[in-house]
Formats: structure tokens, C-alpha cells, sequence
């Protein structure tokens, strides 16, 4: 049961804190350079987070060759996304190219 409280009362607390920006912000106008900064904030979140996941090893090490699945996986799904500019197509064949080059290599 103090697991059911400690899950709602973070749930509460999550709330009220992102409640109480959502609420101000109608009323807060941000000027427009600030507005064009904030739209690069998602593709930098997630470049951040994936590129460290490509390169780097289970080991802590930088991974920079032909043997490295993940590596040539997300290259493949660059090229793919800059040449069909489809979302499923590009994961999907991202992701074949991951596991067959991981299988072969």
C-alpha cells in the first residue's frame, strides 16, 4: 500500500509542477527568438541521446569501425530517411540493416 501512496503523490507532485507552467504560459508572451531557440531543443534532446548509444561500446569505448551493427545501422537510416523521407520505411530498414550487418559481422 506505501507503494500505491509514494506512485500517486509523485504523480501529484509531476502534476502540479508542469500544471503551473501550462497555466502561466498563455500569459507570458516570449519574444520570437526565444520561441525559434526552443524548437531546436527536441532534435538536440535526441541527439544526445542517441549518438552517444551508436558510437560508444558497452566498455565506455568510442567505436568508430565497419564492426560497430549500430553504427552502419544509423547511417543507413540517415541515407534512407534523406532519400525517401518516410518515418516506418526508415525504421524499418534501419533496423534490417542493424540486425544483418550484426549477423554477418
Amino acid at each position: 500500500m506505501n507503494e500505491l501512496y509514494l506512485i500517486v503523490g509523485m504523480a501529484l507532485v509531476t502534476f502540479s509542477i508542469r500544471y503551473g507552467f501550462i497555466g502561466i504560459s498563455r500569459r507570458i508572451k516570449l519574444p520570437a527568438s526565444v520561441t525559434q531557440m526552443l524548437r531546436y531543443i527536441p532534435p538536440a534532446v535526441l541527439t544526445a541521446i542517441a549518438v552517444p548509444a551508436v558510437l560508444i561500446t558497452n566498455g565506455g569505448e568510442l567505436m568508430l569501425n565497419y564492426t560497430n551493427a549500430r553504427l552502419v545501422g544509423a547511417i543507413a537510416a540517415i541515407l534512407i530517411s534523406f532519400w525517401t523521407k518516410n518515418l516506418l520505411l526508415t525504421i524499418v530498414l534501419g533496423m534490417l540493416v542493424f540486425f544483418c550487418w550484426q549477423w554477418l559481422v
